[in-house]
């Protein structure tokens, strides 16, 4: 596999990449339309969902306001890109992460791993407490399709699809129980959710912090190749 510009050539394949510059947006746009919030120049997913929003490239004082109104005074929103953040907006956390895209995925269903739904939220939103894999709420898990292992009758480990730009789905809430690392969970479940991302026809992606070294070479390992770095902010409106 090799990249060229947007594109990147897979075999006899090119797949035009431009979208993942913003994910968020295209998939607010596209196959998550129904969560979609906007105002003006404004977007969001419905904040029960997730907190991501969109806004335009090189977005200006009226985007921003839009996204207030969208948000509500002192309300949180994650927009990625390279946004200047008006200086009545509270940033909370700020990181560059490295955006991987299916270049060669070993995929491969996994027979230990079972459907996750809204009955098995609770003990999802304990597991993703202790683990912190980025943000998961209440109704994340109808994103897409989530994928667990239980062992001792406990959810120990999961996986599950969040943004869904056209053409592609972003696999996130990767986590394993401490007590439960080392024994390959996290990696057979990832392969799980690509294997029935693959099987849409569409191309598996997600995103690790770009100091998070291991995750991406265990990541390069499994036949992901990295994009592009892309920078992921989470502020709070001024009230």
């Amino acid at each position: 596999m090799s990249f060229a510009g947007e594109w990147y050539v897979m075999g006899a394949h090119a797949i035009d990449t431009g979208v993942l510059d913003d994910p968020a947006g295209a998939a607010l746009s596209g196959p998550h339309a129904r969560f979609a919030r906007r105002h003006g120049l404004a977007a969001c997913y419905d904040p029960a969902v997730t907190p991501f929003a969109a806004l335009p490239a090189g977005a200006r004082a009226q985007a921003w306001d839009d996204l207030a109104v969208l948000v509500g005074r002192g309300g949180t929103a994650a927009v990625i890109g390279d946004h200047p953040v008006p200086a009545d907006w509270r940033i909370t956390w700020q990181d560059e992460v490295v955006q991987l895209v299916d270049a060669a995925i070993a995929v491969a269903d996994e027979p230990a791993a079972v459907p996750l739904g809204a009955a098995d939220v609770p003990e999802m939103l304990d597991l993703v407490q202790r683990t912190k894999p980025g943000p998961f709420l209440a109704r994340t898990v109808e994103m897409g399709s989530y994928l667990g292992i239980r062992q001792d009758g406990k959810l120990v480990a999961m996986a599950g699809e969040r943004m869904h730009p056209p053409g592609f789905t972003e696999i996130s809430a990767v986590c394993t129980d401490p007590a439960y690392r080392g024994q390959g969970l996290a990696t057979r479940l990832i392969r799980a959710v690509a294997a029935g991302v693959r099987r849409r026809g569409e191309t598996p992606f997600l995103h690790a912090a770009s100091d998070n070294t291991g995750a991406i070479r265990l990541y390069e390992a499994m036949g992901f190749a990295v994009r592009r770095q892309l920078t992921f902010t989470v502020v709070v409106a001024p009230n």
